[in-house]
């Protein structure tokens, strides 16, 4: 694995805090973020990948404290279920009312969260302070970029930093799940 410094961490959350968009690699493959709670840069992410913003997006984090704001709509079973499978790569897509972004859940009154075990992901969510964005780095219904050089062949100058550091060694993205009913949206 490349060594992350915090000279790159530092750069992506500047990077990050300023509005701007950014490649990381995530447990299976690379993705792009930015600040869930600044809606232009959301718009942003969103025109550059091609993606409809009625479709929704995730958020990832360092810990459960992060998405623990998220988390109340849920009974404390459903809670307890959910916070139990983390870190890991598993996505739960939990409920949140009327108030919560439209540019982040979409259509949905939901939003998908993942707290990551991956240490860059995990560095970069510490250091920013909370969950970012997170949505494969390619152009909807496209492959997903699976190296640094491949982000820049697709997104040119689209991205204003990418964070120097491997994938997590897993094969698929992660698995989404309902954290009402357990069911399986999306296997791994």
């Amino acid at each position: 694995m490349i060594p992350l410094s915090s000279i790159h961490v530092d750069t992506a959350v500047a990077a990050l805090k300023q509005g701007g968009i950014l490649a990381y690699p995530t447990e299976a493959v690379w993705g792009l973020g930015c600040d869930p709670f600044n809606q232009q840069a959301v718009l942003k992410l969103l025109a550059l990948k091609q993606r409809p913003m009625d479709k929704g997006l995730i958020l990832i984090a360092a810990n459960v404290e992060q998405v623990e704001p998220y988390l109340q709509l849920l009974s404390p079973q459903e809670r307890q279920q959910v916070v139990d499978s983390w870190p890991s790569p598993t996505t739960w897509v939990v409920p949140v009312d009327a108030s919560f972004p439209a540019w982040i859940r979409g259509e949905h009154f939901s939003v998908a969260i993942r707290v990551s075990a991956h240490p860059p992901v995990q560095a970069l969510c510490s250091a920013f302070g909370g969950a970012i964005i997170s949505t494969s780095a390619n152009i909807t219904g496209q492959p997903t970029a699976l190296t640094a050089e491949q982000i820049v062949t697709i997104f040119a100058d689209g991205i204003d930093y990418i964070l120097p550091a491997s994938l997590g060694g897993q094969k698929n993205p992660s698995q989404i799940r309902d954290a009402r009913t357990g069911a399986v949206l999306r296997p791994s």
